[in-house]
């Protein structure tokens, strides 16, 4: 049976210099541990400095509206939920980091979502093929939220925001709310109204971010996908329409008490004190469906977010794990997917059927190349996160010094054949961007562009 095409825009080898080769293949050979060792004790302090320099990239961005120094992120998950775990990603330079995802609580202690607060660090990484025929990597694992009390969270928050204060490194606290079932029919507000004004209180303790708006995730879990309360589309889409409003209106609420009086007049053009983004998961229905999903959260009004992170793993009913049936996997499948429906939703806002403006959004889904991120970015993505990566055995990266998360961004950057700097290089001259520098903003969403010159 012959391999599934792959939805990529980007062809197998880059059409770049041979300069420009040996230029890149140098720098990744010069990583501590190896008898050059030009880098010691370590890369340069500041990677994206060093890019801009050696070879005119401009790599910031923004993430929720957010200035980036980079586009690189930690995902949501068991590698950001320790102020260890923190500081390490702060250390490496990251642009931002999503902290583990807390489970919403009302002023009783009561977790309508309890079943997502499951303690389980095991996690294993595993190699996986694609039904394209592409081998990659995902991570098992039974653990989804976060376990520990909320009290702990918030203090991680804290811990968090004081390690990352003037370093540039975003810190994006995460959240599973109440989603009602087909059968409960209402919405347990009370979880909304006492969670959220507590994650921004202390997401604000520090200085720099006292009247800054937070950025806020709201997890639509992967596991939802073999959840009951996600068997009718219907649902799903109420969810996506109520919980942005929920949310808005429960820190609203808390900063200004009046608000909520029907007799107090709204305040147009008082600034927002977070921004929220929705994490949508790939459900068990068709294309079309994901299609249907993207174009709610785009439809004009107060359920419309401010962002969005697209999209979360595959779930498998069948997969097993540590006799667990039913978990969710990444790999080539789900990268396959994710860049399928983004390039058809791309189309579909082309031809009008999307609500202008085009909200941003953060990609995520079996990114571990610098080439897989920019076929992201051609489809509109303006930062990655990244959780398979950082985690892979010590053997898949070419640093055999330093973190997890600095061998990565070595990969990242400067791999010869699949990295950013030599696919960025690439794009400029196919684009026929401007070269001083090269601007990683000016990739963001030309996947169609690329198409009309390549014909």
């Amino acid at each position: 049976m012959p391999n599934k095409p792959r939805p990529h825009e980007l062809p197998p080898v880059p059409n770049v210099s041979a300069e420009l080769r040996e230029a890149v293949e140098h720098d990744y050979q010069r990583f501590p541990g190896s008898q050059a060792g030009a880098w010691e004790p370590g890369p340069p302090d500041s990677l994206e400095t060093y890019v801009s320099e050696q070879y005119g990239l401009d790599v910031a961005s923004e993430y929720a509206g957010c200035e980036l120094r980079n586009p690189w992120g930690k995902a949501s998950g068991q590698l950001s939920m320790t102020a260890r775990q923190v500081a390490e990603d702060v250390e490496a330079g990251l642009g931002f980091v999503v902290l583990k995802t807390v489970i919403a609580l009302d002023d009783t202690g009561s977790q309508s979502m309890k079943a997502w607060a499951i303690k389980e660090s095991r996690m294993l990484a595993e190699p996986i093929v694609g039904r394209s025929g592409q081998s990659g990597w995902t991570i098992s694992w039974k653990g989804r939220g976060w376990w520990q009390t909320f009290e702990e969270y918030l203090e991680l928050i804290r811990q968090a925001q004081q390690m990352a204060c003037g370093t540039g490194t975003l810190i994006v606290p995460s959240c599973k709310y109440h989603l009602p079932t087909p059968d409960e029919g209402f919405w347990k507000v009370e979880e909304y109204e006492f969670t959220t004004p507590r994650i921004l209180e202390a997401w604000r303790e520090q200085t720099e971010h006292s009247t800054a708006p937070m950025p806020l995730e709201k997890d639509f879990s992967p596991t939802l996908a073999g959840s009951g309360r996600s068997t009718q589309q219907a649902q799903i889409l109420e969810w996506l329409r109520t919980v942005p409003v929920l949310v808005r209106k429960s820190v609203s609420s808390a900063e200004d008490p009046d608000s909520s009086n029907a007799a107090t007049p709204a305040q147009p053009d008082s600034p927002s004190p977070l921004r929220l983004g929705l994490k949508i998961f790939n459900a068990l229905f068709d294309d079309e469906f994901q299609l249907e999903m993207l174009r709610a959260i785009h439809r004009p009004g107060s359920g419309r977010p401010d962002f969005y992170i697209y999209g979360n793993r595959l779930f498998d009913p069948d997969r097993e794990f540590d006799g667990h049936q039913g978990i969710a996997y990444g790999g080539p499948d789900l990268s396959d997917r994710n860049l399928r429906v983004m390039t058809q939703f791309q189309h579909a806002a082309e031809q009008g059927s999307v609500s202008a403006p085009l909200l941003p959004w953060s990609a995520t889904g079996d990114i571990t190349t610098g080439k897989m991120a920019l076929e992201y970015a051609l489809r509109g993505a303006g930062s990655f996160q990244l959780h398979t990566f950082f985690q892979l055995p010590t053997d898949q990266y070419h640093m055999t010094l330093g973190s997890k998360t600095q061998k990565a961004l070595h990969e990242l950057y400067f791999h010869p054949q699949t990295g950013f700097v030599i696919w960025m290089r690439h794009l400029a001259a196919a684009l026929n961007l401007p070269t001083e520098p090269i601007r990683f903003r000016d990739v963001i969403g030309k996947g169609l562009l690329l198409r009309r010159v390549d014909r």
